[in-house]
């Protein structure tokens, strides 16, 4: 299995590019994936993919906007709070295209929205496509910057791949895409 993120980075050097302020064109995608990762998406929220966007984290593969809002919206209904503990805007080093978002992130999920002190807190690398109109293609989640295995990765590449699509289909279906 190779090493590097969906950047195309080591974790290592993901972690130590800058930091960079976000772009004009930007602040809608980066509104929306705040309201998603805090669990409070809204209605407008995900009209910031295209209708075939995919997401992918450890855990899923979400294929379609209606199914990568089924995600968001499952989870908001396993951690009521989420606090958004950092955020930063990555500069792209050469070998990144520019139509390629890049932000650090670490997330704090509560499950009991009072509670001090949060269940499970999460370092993460997003890297986002986005197309000429600024929306959202693909939208890979990485967390602490290391590459979930995929069917690229052998027959247990291929067997999380296949749990993974899975996992997305039955949140479609207990969650609702609409």
């Amino acid at each position: 299995m190779s090493a590097t993120n969906a950047a195309g980075l080591e974790p290592s050097q993901s972690k130590k590019l800058e930091e960079r302020s976000a772009q004009a064109h930007e602040q809608e995608v980066i509104r929306a994936l705040k309201e998603m990762y805090s669990c409070s998406p809204q209605e407008n929220t995900f009209s910031v993919y295209t209708p075939n966007a995919v997401f992918k984290d450890p855990i899923g593969i979400a294929e379609g906007v209606g199914s990568i809002k089924a995600q968001f919206i499952g989870l908001t209904k396993l951690f009521p709070r989420a606090d958004i503990t950092k955020f930063r805007v990555l500069a792209n080093p050469p070998t990144v295209a520019k139509n390629t978002l890049l932000i650090d992130q670490d997330v704090a999920y509560f499950r009991d929205s009072k509670s001090a002190s949060p269940t499970k807190s999460i370092n993460s690398l997003l890297t986002l496509q986005l197309d000429d109109t600024h929306k959202i293609t693909s939208h890979i989640e990485e967390w602490n910057h290391s590459k979930s295995t995929t069917g690229e990765d052998g027959f247990l590449g291929t067997l999380n791949e296949h749990r993974k699509k899975m996992t997305a289909k039955l949140t479609d279906t207990f969650v609702g895409k609409d």
